[in-house]
């Protein structure tokens, strides 16, 4: 791998969401500081959303970064964004606007579209089937009333799983074969305020039984890593925050046809990184793209944050 000169001007920014625990923000960070041999410069992007107290704007072309706290303004090199919750990313789009007339590089930051197509899964589906990317067929609905909801539920064969048009970490996601347990899912995303969406169960079972799924990490043509996640739980989604088994697999064992659908269905989103859930059983399946898949485990840095930072600084 390429390493790129430090210059004594030379900044990286690492803008991630400061309030967040799962640690992909220290990984770039090192990442940063191997390929260059200069740290990089970690900033809260609260304070750039929607209310917060720092702002952005361009100069001659550059993103210069208003820094209220320490009373400076920044002219990066780069900027990595990374580690937004889903729920928050509407409130970072005026600074993805301004990043975007700016000629800073950056690797997808700015294009709010495409988040938009990730993170709003109603948006996804709709992207997905106009690009033939296969996934189980889903209804989205808000605030449906108890006809609706059985209705959809019974269009799609009485075996579904639920989960908020916008959520995290299977956080808010049912599996529902029966009225009661559709009506307590539509029960709780009427308490919650939640557009929602069922989808038809994708039967993705591996000969042992468990429910099976992979988490494939793509960056433009390449898939940089491959997890493979066991559920043992059969009503849990296979999230391993719902306690779902991780291991990782070498990316050259992926069969072609699956690394060939998880570029697809990142590109079908516009994005040019995520991370593609997707389940391998009856040709494949794509549940759905993380615009920001949590970067740990082993090889983690290796496998994921150099290329993903190498391609911020290199294009």
């Amino acid at each position: 791998m390429t390493t790129v000169p430090a210059r004594h001007d030379h900044r990286i920014v690492v803008i991630t969401d400061h309030g967040s625990d799962e640690g992909s923000s220290a990984v770039l960070e090192a990442a940063v500081k191997q390929l260059t041999g200069t740290a990089a410069l970690p900033l809260d992007a609260r304070r750039f959303m929607t209310g917060g107290a720092d702002r952005a704007e361009v100069r001659d072309g550059r993103l210069a970064l208003h820094l209220a706290e320490e009373g400076r303004t920044l002219t990066p090199d780069a900027v990595i964004v990374y580690e937004i919750p889903p729920g928050d990313r509407h409130r970072f789009e005026d600074f993805q606007r301004v990043l975007a007339r700016s000629d800073t590089a950056r690797l997808g930051a700015a294009d709010s579209t495409a988040w938009r197509n990730a993170t709003d899964k109603s948006r996804t589906v709709e992207r997905f089937a106009r690009h033939g990317i296969p996934h189980a067929p889903t209804i989205t609905l808000d605030a449906p009333d108890r006809e609706a909801a059985l209705n959809a539920f019974g269009r799609l064969g009485g075996d579904v799983w639920t989960r908020p048009a916008t959520g995290l970490g299977g956080d808010g996601v049912f599996h529902a074969t029966t009225t009661a347990q559709l009506l307590a899912a539509r029960d709780h995303y009427a308490a919650t305020g939640q557009k929602w969406q069922l989808s038809r169960d994708a039967r993705n079972f591996d000969a042992g039984g468990r429910r099976h799924q992979l988490r494939v990490v793509v960056l433009g043509e390449r898939v940089l890593r491959v997890c493979e996640h066991v559920q043992e739980a059969l009503d849990e989604p296979c999230n391993e925050a719902r306690g779902a088994r991780s291991t990782v697999l070498p990316p050259e064992e992926l069969p072609q046809r699956l690394a060939d659908l998880a570029v697809a269905a990142t590109r079908a989103l516009g994005l040019s990184f995520g991370g593609v859930d997707l389940a391998v059983e009856d040709g494949g399946c794509v549940f759905e793209v993380n615009v920001h898949p949590v970067i740990s485990g082993p090889g983690a840095l290796e496998g994921v944050a150099l290329p993903l930072v190498q391609a911020h600084l290199t294009g």
